[in-house]
């Protein structure tokens, strides 16, 4: 076998457990055999279809088997994967289809309408339907030999930077490869695990710290559409789940549920959260059930994990986002990379088989993301002396809410092409909810007064619901430098209230 990236894995897997169930989805069942024969099926349809070793095939649409068919298909042809997030709107999803240069598009039923909207795609097919039954149906069995190497780009997996504009992260089966061998190690998989995946698989942490870990081991996915609290306590009690993820939002609505204390979570091993730090009360209700939380730091240019807290000191080093994975490096340094001292603030530097290979088209920018080797998170850390790392910060200016993240530049430009506002900051403000949510510090142009409702309503269908922000203050001016940079941090210390 030639090939030695993620497209071989259904093939290596069904040679030794063809039997065993992959993937879980409503009421359809795939096992190790099937999922390669499909597999293998639709990259055959897909290479009829004009696909080639580099060709880029983009799939929207929320958690089915036909996205990780695809993925796989694919990775067995030498093309790239590209997922598209179904909460963006049509413009954004335009924008990442021409970025990365997609030929073909595959998407669910439910996104045809956004499907039939796109130019420049070669090929749009519907998946998970009749359709692309018959697709399948038609497509050889005969294996692909096609020769993939570790260091051929697997995924371009889009992630929004301060410039406002999306880049798109090469990561390579090589990266892909090792970020789940992290997560084999330090999580301790089993290969009887059972994952429900009810975070989103075009979303890093979704895919590559749960679905794919899991089924390199061999276990079982159990795919969800969408979050729901009642309906997570009833999968876990019909499929016996071992291992979850998700952001500190989606557990504290488990919590919250009704059937809380009395639902069967006996099966539970791994709960495992990111997006933002489980806060104490999170943490002791869940110890109540006799849970713990396993907790992470990291990114999609890491592909994505970096640090890793285990639940022996979920408790003692509760906040912290813990000490590197295994076969990862990382440094917290001042602005002249030398190393911190304990309780320093300083930036995250994270290097290792799972970085990326740098963003898409971009060469300038992956240049400047690098140093001596080293990827610069751009985010500020404490490091205490037993090594343990607490982010503290953002230098970057991201905002996390409910684990989606938002990047102010992006939505400030979509602001400044509002007629009324003359200048616009956008920062992360609290929310006992989804931990932070967007607030717009808008100057209006002279002689208008903009009502901000109305201001906030024009960003509906240009930007995705969670990048809107939920509140718009209308200032005389903004802080600046005499050299005129914002100050950011005064803005959060005078309007960063909740």
């Amino acid at each position: 076998m030639r090939n030695e990236g993620l497209g071989s894995w259904p093939a290596r897997r069904a040679r030794k457990t063809p039997h065993r169930t992959a993937l879980i989805h409503g009421s359809t069942t795939v096992t190790y055999g099937a999922l390669h024969e499909r597999t293998t099926r639709l990259a055959h349809a897909l290479r009829a279809a004009g696909v080639r070793r580099g060709d880029r095939i983009a799939y929207l649409g929320p958690n089915h088997p036909a996205f990780l068919e695809t993925l796989f298909a694919a990775g067995l042809l030498g093309a790239v994967f590209v997922p598209l997030n179904t909460r963006l709107a049509a413009p954004e999803i335009a924008y990442q289809l021409e970025d990365s240069g997609a030929s073909v598009l595959l998407h669910s039923p439910a996104h045809a309408t956004t499907a039939e909207t796109v130019t420049g795609v070669r090929t749009v097919v519907e998946a998970g339907g009749a359709t692309y039954e018959e697709l399948l149906a038609a497509g050889s069995a005969e294996p692909v030999d096609e020769p993939v190497s570790p260091d051929d780009v697997g995924i371009i997996m889009y992630t929004s930077g301060t410039t406002g504009r999306p880049k798109g992260a090469m990561l390579t089966h090589g990266n892909l490869v090792w970020n789940a061998v992290n997560v084999l190690v330090d999580h301790d998989l089993l290969a009887d695990e059972t994952a429900l995946v009810s975070a989103p698989l075009f979303h890093t942490a979704g895919l590559n710290m749960l679905t794919l870990p899991v089924l390199l081991k061999g276990g079982t996915c159990v795919l969800t559409e969408s979050f729901d609290p009642g309906g997570t306590l009833d999968l876990v009690e019909r499929h016996g789940v071992t291992f979850m993820f998700g952001v500190p939002t989606m557990f504290d609505q488990i919590a919250r549920h009704p059937r809380w204390a009395t639902a069967d979570l006996s099966s539970l091993r791994l709960l495992t959260c990111g997006g933002a730090p489980v806060p104490a009360s999170l943490i002791a209700a869940y110890q109540e059930r006799g849970l713990a939380f396993l907790q992470g730091y990291g990114m999609t240019e890491a592909s994505p994990g970096a640090l890793f807290l285990d639940a022996e000191h979920a408790v003692a080093k509760a906040g912290s986002a813990g000490v590197p994975h295994f076969f990862t490096d990382v440094r917290v340094v001042r602005p002249d990379l030398t190393p911190v001292t304990a309780g320093e603030t300083g930036e995250v530097l994270i290097r290792g088989p799972h970085v990326m290979a740098g963003y898409w088209g971009r060469p300038e920018e992956t240049a400047a993301a690098f140093t001596d080797g080293w990827f610069r998170s751009g985010d500020a850390a404490r490091v205490d002396a037993d090594g343990y790392v607490t982010i503290v910060d953002r230098f970057k200016d991201v905002i996390i809410s409910g684990g989606e993240n938002i990047y102010p530049a992006e939505v400030e430009d979509a602001l400044l092409a509002h007629p009324d506002v003359a200048e616009c900051a956008v920062i992360g403000v609290p929310d006992e909810k989804w931990g932070e949510t967007a607030r717009a510090i808008v100057v209006a142009r002279a002689g208008t007064a903009p009502d901000p409702a109305a201001v906030l309503a024009s960003l509906t269908g240009r930007l995705a619901r969670y990048k809107i922000p939920r509140t718009l203050l209308l200032v005389d001016a903004l802080p600046r430098t005499a050299s005129g940079k914002l100050l950011k941090h005064s803005l959060r210390a005078r309007y960063g209230s909740g």
